[in-house]
């Protein structure tokens, strides 16, 4: 188990519990099972799991709930289960704190491929960006600088006005891809590819949302809307 990825999933439908903690099983994944919030936040902190999936709807603690007190103590990725693709709860989730979300009923392989695509973007932080390309920014060394927001490209670390600045990997990912062009717009499609490892389309709600958090860590007029396109990061 030492060398297997650990998925702490929270179902309160037994049927789904089990049939997809077997299927992950036979991927080679180690699973923690549970069937409320409650539960799931003291499995949570019991095992400090790599992964972890969060039903929208179950008792004692809901899913967003969950998902809430877990970026309260981890940037572990977090996958939220919703019933339905139009849901406010998806927004809900990912507002809380959320990387990606799977609608159910889902195919056992999607899952999967979700979830690795997560743990590859979690495994190397910074694999997409080109810092090369960001001569509009002023560059030492490994350092990035935007006015009074300088970033760590082999550190991993965001500071603003001296301050450090807590973001989650995918946070981090989308900081990166802005700031390896500054001032060029980037579709919310590009950043879904680059980001989120999406090979396919993908809801663009999930990259408003991640934008929306990264604002209110870095500053609201840093991130720009470019109506129609895209985002870009001011130059």
């Amino acid at each position: 188990m030492a060398d297997q990825t650990h998925v702490l999933f929270v179902e309160d439908d037994d049927v789904i519990r089990e049939a997809t903690q077997l299927a992950l099983e036979r991927d080679g994944f180690a699973v923690t099972a549970m069937p409320d919030g409650l539960s799931g936040l003291a499995a949570f902190r019991a095992n400090r799991p790599d992964i972890a999936l969060l039903d929208v709807m179950v008792p004692g603690l809901d899913g967003v709930s969950l998902c809430r007190r877990i970026r309260d103590e981890s940037t572990v990725p977090v996958i939220m289960l919703s019933a339905r693709a139009d849901s406010i709860d998806v927004v809900l989730g990912l507002e809380a704190g959320a990387d990606d979300y799977v609608t159910k009923p889902f195919d056992g392989a999607v899952l999967v491929a979700r979830i690795r695509a997560v743990l590859r973007r979690f495994g190397h932080a910074g694999g997409s960006h080109h810092p090369e390309e960001a001569a509009s920014a002023v560059q030492d060394g490994s350092t990035l600088t935007f006015g009074d927001l300088r970033i760590d490209t082999d550190g991993m670390e965001v500071r603003r006005a001296g301050e450090p600045v807590a973001l989650t990997p995918t946070e981090m990912r989308l900081l990166l891809e802005f700031s390896s062009a500054p001032g060029s717009v980037l579709s919310r499609d590009k950043l879904l590819e680059r980001v989120w490892d999406y090979g396919w389309g993908g809801d663009t709600r999930v990259v408003d949302v991640h934008v929306q958090r990264l604002r209110q860590k870095i500053g609201q007029d840093r991130i720009e809307t470019v109506r129609g396109f895209g985002y870009k990061l001011k130059a």
